[in-house]
């Protein structure tokens, strides 16, 4: 079974200026001249972890990390609750993108994620195809309101007292009511007490969702420090609370804007929080892209998953 590559460090870095007085961080590891490939990370607003650097070969892939708007080191911080809000969607992620790939000189690059990194992947691949060599996705999503329905509703069937409990927190929310909406108000609350109840019980409720896979021994929301606990659910509120800003349906609607770009999806049949219906619906649209559905495992993956995303991505390595 392949193995990560060894930890490495990045030989640039920087604050891209991207406008509306937002600056995101950058960075490139591995061989400068090597083929560029872009790391799209989840949450919305999770930030980019040193893990990701060591799924590709360093002496192959010019490897490069961001940091999108109000998380991890760009600035200013969704955490603060004086960061504006209004010029962080999934299309000022896109155009950053975009100044990202010009700044660094690059023409063409791979793009690898997955969870929210893969919604934001398809929106970038369908606006700029000229642009993407190759995608590596796992845990495929594409933001619908369906799917954002299912993961802070529908799934509560399977876990009804902590969904009750997440329901709770967004006092005077109807049981049929817009609770993700509800929560988005609450992070931007004036009272920070207000704020950080309203950041523990959705933590709460996406833990809950992931237990299975965690054996509720790890908490991969909850666990994180608390600025960066704060900013990923204010901007995962914002975003889940408005589509994305994107029509429903429309990436899968426009998926044959990837035609000619080579693509693997990585997906587990077990996943709770992203049913499998997403990705196999993705791989029926999109001609060049194939599916590898894990049996054993869920929307975080497990050691299958990692083997397909590590084959995937030596094999459209440079020889």
């Amino acid at each position: 079974m392949p193995e990560l590559y060894g930890p490495i460090e990045p030989y640039d870095s920087g604050m891209l200026e991207v406008g509306d007085g937002n600056h995101v961080y950058w960075e490139t590891c591995g061989n400068p001249r090597g083929k560029p490939a872009l790391v799209v990370h989840g949450g919305p607003g999770s930030g980019c972890g040193e893990e990701w650097r060591r799924l590709f070969d360093p002496l192959r892939y010019r490897i490069v990390l961001f940091d999108q708007r109000g998380c991890g080191r760009s600035t200013p911080h969704a955490s603060d609750p004086a960061t504006d809000m209004r010029h962080n969607t999934t299309w000022h992620l896109v155009a950053d993108m975009e100044l990202l790939r010009e700044h660094l000189g690059i023409d063409r690059w791979l793009l690898h994620g997955g969870s929210w990194g893969s919604t934001l992947i398809l929106a970038y691949a369908e606006r700029h195809p000229e642009h993407v060599s190759e995608i590596v996705i796992a845990a495929v999503t594409t933001t619908r309101r369906s799917e954002i329905d299912w993961l802070y509703r529908g799934v509560g069937r399977f876990f009804p007292r902590e969904w009750e409990h997440f329901l709770a927190g967004a006092p005077g929310t109807p049981r049929e009511g817009d609770v993700v909406a509800a929560y988005a108000r609450l992070t931007e609350h004036p009272d920070a007490a207000v704020r950080a109840r309203a950041t523990a019980d959705w933590c709460a409720w996406e833990d809950a969702v992931l237990s299975g896979e965690t054996s509720g021994g790890a908490r991969p929301y909850g666990d994180r420090p608390t600025e960066a606990r704060l900013a990923l659910v204010r901007i995962c509120a914002h975003y889940f609370s408005h589509g994305a800003w994107l029509e429903e349906g429309v990436l899968l609607r426009e998926a044959d804007r990837l035609a000619g770009i080579p693509g693997v999806l990585v997906h587990g049949r077990l996943d709770m929080g992203g049913p499998l219906d997403t990705a196999w619906q993705l791989a029926r649209a999109w001609p060049d892209a194939e599916l590898h559905i894990v049996e054993s495992a869920g929307h975080l993956g497990d050691a299958t998953t990692r083997e397909h995303v590590l084959t995937a991505l030596d094999r459209f390595a440079p020889r």
